[in-house]
């Protein structure tokens, strides 16, 4: 009884092995308290850096049909396009030519003109 009275108040001396185990429970404590300390920054630098984008989704049959329908689409209206400018080149081309034909017409008809007028002042004098 009297050991049991001293354990409890603290005089008593304990078993070694209980002494050796509080001593590496102190170790263990300091050991979790650095690699706490530790991580806390590995933790920090992982939370705040970019979150990897989100996988993208898997096409289903009809949507890239719908797709390459599209694609299609866009290419017959690049034909359309092409097309257009062709014709309004031959356009502007047939348009020049005709600009160029009226205006030999206008320079031989001016020329018709003076020369039908100097006749006209060499009869008259």
């Amino acid at each position: 009884m009297k050991k049991l009275l001293q354990f409890i108040q603290g005089d008593a001396k304990l078993p070694v092995f209980y002494r050796m185990g509080n001593r590496l429970m102190q170790k263990n404590t300091g050991i979790r308290r650095s690699l706490a300390i530790a991580s806390l920054p590995l933790l920090l630098i992982g939370c705040a850096s970019d979150q990897a984008p989100p996988p993208s989704p898997i096409l289903s049959g009809d949507q890239m049909m719908r797709e390459s329908q599209g694609m299609a689409q866009l290419g017959s209206r690049w034909q359309q396009g092409k097309q257009l400018v062709e014709q309004g080149q031959n356009l502007q081309a047939e348009g020049q030519a005709k600009i160029n034909e009226g205006r030999r017409m206008v320079e031989e008809g001016e020329k018709i003109m003076r020369e039908s007028e100097e006749g006209y002042q060499n009869i008259k004098k």
